[in-house]
């Protein structure tokens, strides 16, 4: 009996010495700097607002439809209700939401790159104006951190004025994530949507359009500036419908976000990003950018490379209800113009060379 008691209280102090040992160990670690836990955060929010666009209209969408066969099915019943009547939001100015363009994770998302906005000229809330965002990059995440958050201060930039980025119209049809979109800003860019803001919202509107689009992603690599806009128009046309004024932006540093494999035009792989991206609107670009442990593995998220986007100064535009051919070439002309001296003024100060050229096709 004694030596099963002896034995008991020689396993008692055992135990206590380890936990005293993990105690003593635990203690001894040197904590993550403020340093460290602020690039943490950072990570973190690039991480949801990547798996937000990559995920959330798809896991939403498959959610709803699972819960069709469950107890829970009213709630589908009943936000499929809700969609069916709800369904023109996103055309008719959609539903912004300061509380949400406002989140403080935008701040963290910022900073990560980091991103800043930098205003050349006014923009006047008397006018409504279409932004051209260049260039279009992998995400598009100069043109969302800038336009859809408060976080590099578009509003008290420019005060008085209404931000909107237009997307595809396919977002806009998956369950919930529409309506996230909507609570930013963003918009389905079509006619329709960019119409209603430019002529039935009152005025203080600025629309931001990606002209190069899905076509431009295709050929984007750090340091390449080429932008698909020559036989780009339609924007031209629908600000000389509506008078807005047209006005560039350019975010320097965008393509540096990832690497791509670029296929070259005529290989039977870029063939088949073209043909994908006629059939759904985006195209399927081989890119790689950072890991979620380390800058120097590979993953999805994007390097913590800068971003600077100018805005520039506008051009005026009359108001022409059935402009010509050739009234729609002279402000396409002027745009360009109005670009091309906003590259050239600024790349020299945002990590390009003076003998970068802007190719424009």
């Amino acid at each position: 009996m004694k030596t099963i008691i002896a034995a008991y209280f020689q396993n008692r102090s055992g135990s206590r010495a380890s936990v005293q040992a993990a105690l003593h160990t635990l203690l001894t670690v040197p904590w993550p700097s403020q340093r460290e836990f602020r690039a943490c955060i950072q990570l973190l929010s690039v991480l949801q607002w990547v798996l937000s666009f990559l995920l959330m209209g798809i896991v939403f969408l498959f959610l709803l439809v699972y819960l069709v066969f469950t107890s829970f099915w009213p709630v589908s019943a009943l936000y499929l209700t809700w969609i069916i009547f709800d369904w023109d939001a996103p055309e008719q100015g959609g539903r912004r939401s300061a509380w949400v363009r406002n989140w403080p994770v935008w701040n963290h998302f910022r900073d990560y790159f980091p991103i800043q906005l930098v205003k050349t000229h006014s923009l006047l809330p008397s006018h409504n104006y279409i932004i051209g965002a260049h260039p279009h990059g992998i995400l598009c995440v100069g043109a969302f951190c800038n336009f859809i958050t408060e976080s590099t201060g578009f509003s008290e930039k420019f005060p008085g004025i209404r931000p909107f980025l237009a997307t595809l119209a396919g977002n806009f049809r998956l369950p919930v994530f529409r309506e996230y979109l909507m609570s930013g800003g963003l918009c389905p860019v079509t006619r329709r949507a960019i119409g209603y803001l430019l002529s039935q919202n009152g005025s203080g509107n600025a629309v931001a359009i990606v002209i190069g689009g899905a076509a431009e992603s295709l050929s984007c690599q750090p340091g390449v500036t080429t932008l698909i806009l020559k036989n780009r128009k339609g924007f031209v046309r629908m600000a000389l419908q509506h008078g807005a004024h047209l006005v560039p932006a350019f975010s320097f540093g965008e393509n540096n976000l990832f690497r791509q494999v670029v296929f070259e035009e005529g290989s039977w792989m870029r063939g088949i990003q073209k043909r994908f991206q006629k059939l759904v609107g985006f195209a399927p670009c081989v890119f790689y950018g950072r890991g979620l442990t380390s800058i120097h593995s590979r993953g999805f998220l994007p390097y913590p490379k800068p971003i600077t986007t100018v805005i520039g100064e506008p051009v005026t535009v009359p108001r022409i209800k059935e402009p010509s051919h050739e009234m729609v070439d002279l402000y396409h002309a002027m745009y360009i113009r109005s670009l091309l001296k906003l590259f050239n003024d600024h790349k020299a100060k945002y990590g390009l060379s003076e003998v970068d050229e802007l190719r424009i096709l």
